[in-house]
């Protein structure tokens, strides 16, 4: 493996791997607290230093595994989850989607900013391929977080999403998967079940929403 060309890949992706991961986390912790639940906040958790959100073994250690493993072509990790309290929350089931669902909008409107970004650069005339590669890596970064996060299995986003939108039977039915949540999508997205049904249609989709809203910069800087 060119050790050079992962210095570089690291490099680029670094930033926009960061500012995701931490304004994602961030956010289910001010949306808990915005609904009644402090328990982020108490913890510190509510803050934008990269340090209190990283996982030392799914940030850092389990991405570089699997890249050396896999020669870059499987990546898959995870930060310090945000910790709530739904039980404080005011309206527990109708708040729990709000605050599921704020971390994967943070990272869709992070992907908007990125390309806004890149669309600058290029628009202006930049042609420093480091930091054009950079914005890409961070539309690519955040629509990935996005959509991932929208899976409807707990413990993911979408997964709480959905115990939140359900009649309380199949809520309880759902919520009791929590334990094995993690196994069971880590087994779907080996099996490229989640890449193929999920990721793909929706990232693609994500990419010609943030496309359409862009027009009118794009029109404007040619």
């Amino acid at each position: 493996m060119d050790i050079s060309n992962l210095i570089q890949t690291v490099l680029i992706y670094a930033l926009p791997v960061l500012f995701a991961i931490t304004v994602h986390e961030a956010a289910h912790g001010y949306a808990a607290r915005h609904f009644g639940d402090n328990t982020a906040y108490m913890m510190g958790r509510i803050t934008l230093n990269p340090l209190k959100h990283i996982d030392p073994v799914g940030t850092i250690l389990m991405p570089l595994l699997l890249y050396f493993a896999t020669s870059g072509a499987f990546l898959f990790g995870y930060a310090k989850p945000v910790p709530v309290n739904f039980g404080h929350l005011r309206n527990p089931k109708r708040d729990m989607i709000w605050v599921a669902l704020a971390g994967p909008a943070s990272n869709f409107f992070q992907a908007i900013g990125w390309a806004v970004l890149l669309v600058a650069l290029v628009g202006s005339g930049v042609e420093e391929r480091f930091f054009i590669e950079m914005a890409r890596a961070g539309v690519l970064v955040n629509l990935v977080m996005w959509a991932f996060n929208l899976f409807p299995l707990p413990p993911l986003d979408g997964g709480r999403i959905l115990v939140g939108l359900l009649p309380w039977k199949q809520a309880h039915m759902v919520s009791r998967i929590e334990p094995y949540g993690f196994f069971i999508v880590l087994a779907l997205v080996v099996a490229g079940v989640v890449g193929t049904l999920w990721l793909r249609p929706l990232m693609s989709v994500g990419y010609t929403v943030i496309q359409f809203l862009l027009t009118p910069l794009t029109a404007l800087l040619k």
